[in-house]
């Protein structure tokens, strides 16, 4: 085997993608992951396979931002920030071994993908 063809097949781009968790399950999902602290109301545990907890934003920065004592430009780099210690550092290392077996769905209940961790947490993964 040729060094490029060794190089391509490391360097494959992962296959995430981000999906809110009460949106219906589809197969082109494949591993359904829940990045959130605590459990969505009404979801029952079929709907996800994993449950990352470590990958979801810390509660006080999260209940922070929802009642609008931080704004989304100071969020994220709070929320990146929280992603450099050691359990989310395992949590992402698992989500990243899955997405080179096959499709990953990083799941959590934001309405707004554009203002989610989900979306922050997809591009940290895919570089």
């Amino acid at each position: 085997m040729s060094n490029s063809a060794s190089t391509s097949r490391t360097r494959r781009k992962l296959s995430i993608q981000t999906k809110r968790i009460y949106e219906p399950a589809h197969p082109a999902d494949g591993t359904r992951v829940l990045v959130m602290r605590l459990w969505p109301r009404g979801i029952r545990k079929e709907r996800v396979d994993l449950w990352l907890k470590e990958l979801g934003p810390v509660v006080p920065l999260l209940r922070s931002f929802l009642d609008g004592r931080v704004s989304w430009a100071a969020y994220r780099p709070r929320y990146l920030a929280g992603l450099r210690r050691p359990a989310a550092q395992d949590a992402l290392r698992h989500v990243r071994a899955l997405a080179r077996k096959g499709p990953v769905t990083l799941l959590c209940g934001c309405a707004d993908p554009e203002r989610c961790h989900r979306t922050l947490l997809a591009k940290r993964l895919a570089r």
